[in-house]
């Protein structure tokens, strides 16, 4: 594969920001859509230049001209199409979550490992400068020893309608949000001693089964502590992610979306500096490193084990604020 043959699953929004521009930017060719609605589809198609619209998702999986699959359906059909597309050999850029819970994602992970096909976990920000500059400043000391970590993941409330708030869909407030502040701190337990544990849940919900707000207190084996802190019924936007030193602190000011704001604020005793990583999209950085893995073999900083590990521990979170998993 010298450029990727890509078939998108769905038509959602995220898409245009996730797969097809940067797929424009880095030339790789999008041959086919697939949607619940044929109409639907034709209209993705026309509107962001995909070759075709295929009748169902199955047709996609199937086409001979698809090689790498894009999944960013609804939560709960995360799991089942991507095991489609594993069992058919294709490699699989899935938006997060993984799967619904953590038996979803290691049956996926488990028959990927089988058919030694690649399956990865779209944590884009993982990939982007702003989020490889807190690690250095943490790497070279800059920051000291890590004594505290806190994800902040809020958001204006979505529509009544939106797949968010659906149960069935494997909707909620941690799994739309908290996933990324769990996958965070996680990544970050190599400067605090290991991969933390969960120390107590908060949940509120808007429905049944369904929280509109999840936060998540967390400690590391170094003694060090962190919280993840979500909600879907914000007034504005707020993803921020904030590292608490032994000499000094440093904070992203959107580092799921640094294509608008690409800002490190590094404070060390009286010294306050700002950082600017660059405005490339982190779902540009993504894709390029997906493509690279594909066609040179080079390593992922992530894999399905990972992906396992991510939804361990959104099972262990619900349960601690006394709520049952997806």
């Amino acid at each position: 594969m010298s450029g990727l043959r890509i078939g998108v699953l769905g038509a959602s929004r995220i898409a245009e920001n996730a797969i097809v521009e940067p797929a424009r930017m880095l030339g790789h060719r999008l041959v086919a859509c697939a949607a619940r609605d044929r109409g639907r589809a034709e209209a993705f198609a026309s509107k962001h230049g995909v070759e075709r619209a295929l009748p169902s998702y199955q047709d996609l999986i199937d086409d001979p001209d698809v090689d790498v699959v894009y999944n960013p359906l609804a939560n709960s059909l995360h799991a089942p199409w991507n095991l489609a597309a594993v069992r058919a050999g294709k490699p699989v850029l899935t938006e997060k979550p993984f799967a619904r819970n953590r038996t979803e994602a290691a049956h996926v992970a488990e028959v990927a490992s089988a058919q030694g096909v690649t399956v990865m976990e779209g944590f884009h920000y993982l990939f982007h400068p702003v989020t490889r500059r807190l690690q250095q400043l943490l790497s070279e000391g800059t920051l000291g020893e890590l004594r505290h970590v806190e994800v902040v993941m809020r958001m204006p409330t979505p529509a009544p309608t939106d797949p968010r708030w659906s149960l069935e869909l494997a909707g909620g407030a941690l799994m739309d949000l908290g996933c990324y502040g769990l996958h965070s701190h996680r990544l970050l337990g190599r400067w605090a001693g290991g991969s933390p544990r969960i120390v107590e849940a908060r949940a509120v919900e808007r429905f049944p089964g369904i929280d509109e707000t999840f936060d998540v207190d967390l400690e590391f084996p170094n003694g060090a502590t962190g919280a993840s802190l979500n909600s879907m019924i914000h007034p504005a936007h707020q993803f921020t992610l904030t590292l608490f030193g032994s000499k000094g602190r440093a904070c992203a000011h959107n580092f799921i979306k640094p294509h608008q704001d690409d800002r490190i604020t590094v404070t060390i005793g009286s010294d306050t500096t700002i950082e600017n990583l660059g405005t490339r999209s982190s779902y540009t950085y993504q894709l390029e490193t997906f493509a690279e893995h594909l066609t040179e073999g080079t390593p992922l900083p992530i894999d399905a084990d990972d992906a396992v590990a991510n939804m361990t521990m959104v099972d262990e979170a619900y349960r601690a604020a006394g709520m049952s998993p997806r």
